[in-house]
């Protein structure tokens, strides 16, 4: 159907009748207003990006800013946490599809970041009726049945948060005066038009998850764009809150200064472990002596990993803000009882270290998980909401400690294997809309993705890319494999059509000379 635009303003997907109302002239306008005051800044900031990475390509070495020193000294905390926001012992995650909201708000976690991101294939199709999804879902109009099962909400639920796209990612069915418009501006702006005044009268607030930053300027244009989204809608400065997720390793070392950015409108750092693991591997890919063991082995007490957990409490903490653990992406099992127990004992051991080492509160991606790893927090915080006065400051943590990148080894062909198989599986998945994938009794979303293709790129060029049999990783091993390990998935999968394609670019991605920044950038063009 047609339906009126702003001047300027095209729309290239296709817009069905329940859409016209989230599409509405209206918001369409507001999101128009943040494009044509932001883009500019948002081009300059991701050109950066790329001079940063050139420069760290070249042998850079990331540290502490000089020029920020002062903000890092000083003695500022950020703004008032609002009540919803001081008590997020666990919180929960998952793409914006109707099932998955209504369970994960049922699902007694403290919070539920509800996701246009990592978790969620961002076909236009989910994109805005994930919007229209959550505009049911507060105003508690979201129920349905399917199959004979009711789904409904219960009367007490979880704190909503909602996360955008990054920045480096387009919003390519909204075009403002011929240009793409950022799917962050997009996923922000449309949300907080229809909802942020209905949250408020019924007592919560607009509460935001931010991806994928690489510096404080990049948190600046995100707090300028709260100041002008709530002047526009005559909302009180102040009334966003967002936790940042320090998710890249050059933000690591700008942890203070994007608390600061964000003063007024901040509710603290997440440790996004999956995607920082990434980063490390991408910012250091042409370094032949940079080399991280299997997947399986880079966990949360890997010194780099360590050092990054222990400087995210100690700087929350002092500036009076949530310190908000990352993912664990075990899941339970319905059939293997073994595996069932494996997971609730890698909750239980991930639970307790963040509790103990100050963390507020962590993520899981299931919502049979939640009681497991709530009992973890409960056992360290009591009747606690969080532990902001567990200041740590017996942690120092160095340049040199953020860069301690072990273990190096073993790297196995099961370690190879599995990335294969799940890089494959993951991309098929995606390609078909779906952003969020249990695989192997783990719940896999882009981050988990990224690690598994940019490591068998990276071993294929280290010197220290060696199977511990004494086999080189190279591209004609890694694409025997693609071949072998296409086949189990076919199988896995009864033969989903994407299958094939998500083989093609997996091995493209994996042996082609230069490296692709987001699998997800190549891969939305395919939608």
């Amino acid at each position: 159907m047609s339906i009126p635009l702003p001047a300027g303003v095209q729309i290239n997907g296709t817009v069905r009748a329940e859409y016209a109302a989230i599409l509405s002239f209206e918001a369409l306008s507001f999101i128009a207003d943040l494009h044509r005051t932001f883009a500019s800044r948002r081009r300059e900031l991701l050109a950066a990006r790329v001079a940063r990475a050139a420069r760290l390509d070249a042998g850079e070495r990331p540290d502490f800013l000089a020029e920020t020193a002062s903000v890092r000294e000083g003695n500022w905390r950020v703004a008032a946490i609002p009540a919803a926001l001081q008590c997020r012992r666990v919180e929960i995650t998952g793409p914006v599809e109707r099932k998955m909201i209504i369970n994960a708000l049922n699902s007694a976690a403290d919070a539920y970041m509800s996701d246009f991101e990592d978790s969620n294939a961002p076909s236009w199709d989910n994109q805005v009726q994930g919007q229209i999804n959550l505009f049911d879902a507060i105003r508690r109009q979201v129920d349905f049945e399917t199959n004979g099962k009711s789904y409904k909400l219960n009367d007490k639920t979880a704190t909503l948060l909602v996360r955008p796209r990054g920045w480096h990612l387009d919003e390519k069915h909204v075009l403002v005066d011929g240009e793409r418009m950022s799917g962050g501006l997009f996923d922000f702006g449309l949300y907080f038009f229809h909802n942020a005044k209905e949250l408020l009268a019924r007592g919560a607030g607009p509460y935001f998850y931010l991806p994928k930053m690489e510096s404080h300027l990049e948190a600046r244009l995100w707090n300028d764009v709260f100041v002008r989204a709530q002047d526009n809608l005559g909302i009180p400065q102040g009334t966003i809150k967002a936790t940042v997720l320090i998710e890249t390793i050059v933000a690591a070392f700008e942890m203070d200064e994007i608390l600061y950015e964000l003063c007024e409108h901040s509710a603290g750092l997440n440790a996004g472990r999956w995607d920082y693991i990434f980063s490390c591997i991408k910012k250091f890919k042409n370094d032949k002596d940079f080399c991280l063991a299997d997947r399986s082995q880079v966990t949360m007490t890997a010194p780099f990993m360590r050092a990054y957990a222990l400087l995210l409490v100690k700087t929350c903490h002092k500036r009076g803000a949530p310190a908000m653990g990352g993912m664990s992406a075990l899941i339970p099992s319905k059939t293997d009882v073994e595996a069932n127990e494996r997971a609730f004992t890698g909750i239980r051991n991930d639970k307790t270290r963040d509790a103990r080492d100050g963390y507020d509160g962590g993520w899981v991606a299931h919502p049979g998980l939640v009681d497991v790893a709530m009992a973890e927090f409960v056992k360290v915080l009591g009747d606690k909401p969080n532990q902001f006065e567990k200041q740590r400051d017996d942690v120092t943590v160095t340049a040199d400690d953020l860069l301690n990148f072990k273990p190096e080894a073993p790297i196995t062909e099961n370690g190879l294997r599995n990335n294969i198989n799940v890089g494959i599986h993951y991309l098929a998945a995606w390609l078909a809309g779906n952003g969020c994938v249990p695989i192997h009794n783990l719940m896999e979303d882009a981050a988990t993705a990224e690690i598994s293709r940019s490591q068998v790129w990276q071993w294929i060029r280290s010197d220290k890319g060696v199977l511990d049999d004494g086999r080189k990783v190279t591209a004609d091993l890694v694409r025997s494999m693609v071949t072998e390990e296409t086949a189990k998935v076919e199988s896995a999968l009864k033969g989903l059509s994407t299958v094939a394609k998500a083989a093609q670019i997996f091995e493209d991605m994996s042996t082609r000379d230069d490296f692709v920044e987001f699998l997800t950038l190549p891969l939305y063009e395919e939608f």
